[in-house]
């Protein structure tokens, strides 16, 4: 039943919205993972950036993507949990204090991954300024280290923080571009300072085409 609803919502929701209401151009989405376990990463703008992500992946495997997000956030009541656990399929993601010992905020990550799932998470970890990247944060690079041998594979959208950006509750039909690198894994020698500069980079180079694309369109 999960698995339906979950098709319904992207036929009857994501597709209306993303690919009629907005426009999607799609560059390198052979380099979209074809099963699990891998982690897809995007620049966060727009409350439609998950629901693009899942546009881009086909029917067959909707089942097997599922975005992290925050619990305090899309668990604050039983509807939305529902809503956001059944149909959206969200991995909720604890920020919670204390010790990894004690309790570790990406375990359902870890799990989803073991399980042979498509992550979708956005190390910004909240909405930034329409078309500005935020800062990077660290929990990417953890969950990487207890999955070392899955992809992480990059991808930069831009439009999104036009089209719906932070304040806006109906979107404005603002054509996205959508832009895929190759994956990336971390590496024994390498810590979290580079890892995180080294992703950084990735969106910067993404970004760059981007910008390059629409000034030549």
């Amino acid at each position: 039943m999960n698995n339906l609803l979950r098709k319904l919502f992207i036929i009857l929701v994501a597709y209306p919205v993303v690919l009629v209401w907005l426009g999607v151009s799609v560059s390198k989405r052979e380099r979209l993972p074809k099963k699990g376990p891998a982690i897809i990463v995007g620049n966060h703008n727009s409350h439609l950036d998950t629901l693009t992500l899942l546009t881009l992946f086909p029917l067959s495997l909707i089942s097997d993507v599922h975005p992290a997000a925050a619990a305090d956030y899309f668990m604050k009541n039983k509807w939305f949990a529902w809503f956001s656990t059944k149909v959206i399929g969200i991995i909720p993601v604890e920020r919670k204090g204390g010790s990894p010992k004690e309790h570790d905020p990406l375990a359902g990550c870890v799990e989803a991954l073991k399980n042979n799932k498509i992550l979708i998470l956005f190390p910004e970890g909240t909405r930034g300024e329409p078309e500005q990247m935020s800062e990077l944060k660290s929990g990417l690079w953890f969950l990487c280290q207890q999955c070392p041998d899955v992809p992480v594979i990059p991808v930069y959208m831009h439009g999104l923080g036009r089209a719906m950006g932070k304040g806006q509750r109906i979107p404005v039909p603002f054509f996205i571009d959508v832009y895929i690198d190759e994956p990336m894994y971390v590496t024994e020698d390498e810590n979290k300072t580079a890892f995180i500069e080294h992703l950084k980079q990735r969106f910067e180079t993404l970004q760059d085409k981007a910008y390059n694309g629409r000034n030549h369109g």
